[in-house]
């Protein structure tokens, strides 16, 4: 049972006044200590040039409540706010879903920030072409700190096969949504039972259930939102590597989805332990041979070093000179370095590890890492 307090704040001001039931949009935002981010997202939503939505915010067991943020939009927006003891985000979009009134769901993440077209951008494309479900990509915003600006190159690059989240068509000719910035009709998250209880790959988890039942899924291109994601490379690492984990769990949930682009970050991660290891003993080689009496080549070592550098020093420079020109900031190029390594490191080591743990020994239960930071 949940243990919950709740208000509800209905506007008085920039709303046709009708019964609730016949709200169009749904905004449901799992919050979990971040009020800050609330108050920013919150100000983009009065801001919005389509009015006909609720917003609902749940607290999903946070220490720092932003009751108090909430507040200060009443009669701004159409708001209710309910706390509950925490489950993860999937089960508070879930309780969220069910306290909404609203044909659509729209679910976003706390810490994303919209521009005013962004409503108007989805009835737009509703009018054009109806659909049940469907997601949008995110961007940088100018005022992102440097290190911001890398991880979301290095998750958005087809460099480091992050272009394939959002923004494009994939390569698989569907679109997967991301809770991040997704939408679905009201009847059919019903009909699905919405999130599963995953704590990681929910969304994933989600929309593969949306193409088996055989609704219609579409990219909304420009339904996008500014997106914080996370402010330093630990917890980038840890959310990456949760995420390549996560991959594995779907597979065992859902035979068949798991395609040859989701291997790429595993494979580039092998590569770079080859790479590694030839730079070991290219360096071993070519240091003995500065030893008296040991017959070693040192075209050898110097052989083995390069084809271990190489490889490592082209990708560098491919993701400096490509970040650099996109956000126009060598410093960001520089930080797009080490934040590609990491999405795909960090990734990799995550799906190889699920795949020894769940592939190869054969454990049955759904592996799960960095418990505590599915918010983080």
């Amino acid at each position: 049972m949940w243990h919950l307090s709740f208000f509800y704040i209905f506007a008085t001001c920039g709303y046709n006044e009708r019964h609730i039931s016949d709200m169009k949009y749904s905004i449901i935002i799992p919050v979990y200590n971040r009020p800050e981010e609330v108050n920013e997202l919150l100000q983009s939503l009065t801001k919005q040039t389509y009015r006909d939505m609720e917003v609902i915010i749940v607290e999903d067991g946070s220490t720092v409540t932003c009751e108090s943020v909430v507040r200060n939009y009443a009669g701004k927006l159409q708001l209710r706010y309910y706390t509950k003891e925490n489950s993860g985000p999937g089960m508070t979009r879930n309780f969220g879903a069910e306290h909404s009134q609203g044909d659509f769901l729209i679910i976003l993440d706390s810490d994303c920030v919209l521009p005013a077209g962004f409503l108007q951008a989805i009835e737009d494309e509703l009018m054009r072409k109806d659909c049940d479900a469907w997601g949008g990509p995110d961007r940088a915003h100018d005022g992102f700190s440097s290190v911001q600006k890398a991880i979301n190159y290095s998750m958005t690059s087809f460099l480091t096969t992050g272009g394939i989240r959002g923004g494009k068509k994939q390569m698989d000719k569907k679109f997967y949504p991301r809770s991040f910035n997704m939408g679905i009709r009201r009847s059919l998250y019903r009909q699905l039972d919405g999130f599963s209880s995953m704590r990681f790959g929910e969304d994933i988890d989600l929309s593969l259930r949306i193409y088996k039942s055989n609704a219609n899924c579409r990219l909304f291109p420009d339904a996008w939102v500014w997106h914080k994601r996370r402010t330093d490379f630990k917890k980038f690492f840890r959310q990456v590597h949760n995420s390549g984990i996560a991959r594995i769990n779907l597979m065992k949930r859902h035979p068949g989805s798991l395609k040859l682009v989701h291997l790429l970050p595993a494979v580039f991660t092998l590569g770079v332990f080859a790479c590694l290891f030839l730079l070991l003993i290219g360096g071993g080689l070519t240091a003995l041979t500065l030893c008296p009496n040991v017959a070693i080549h040192y075209n050898l070592g110097m052989a083995l070093t390069l084809a271990g550098l190489v490889p490592l020093l082209l990708f560098s420079f491919v993701v400096f000179v490509d970040s650099s020109f996109r956000n126009k900031s060598c410093k960001v190029g520089v930080l797009s370095i080490w934040a590609s390594f990491i999405q795909l490191l960090g990734y990799g080591t995550g799906f190889l590890r699920a795949w020894w743990l769940r592939c190869v020994c054969g454990r049955n239960e759904e592996l799960q890492a960095f418990k505590e930071n599915f918010y983080a």
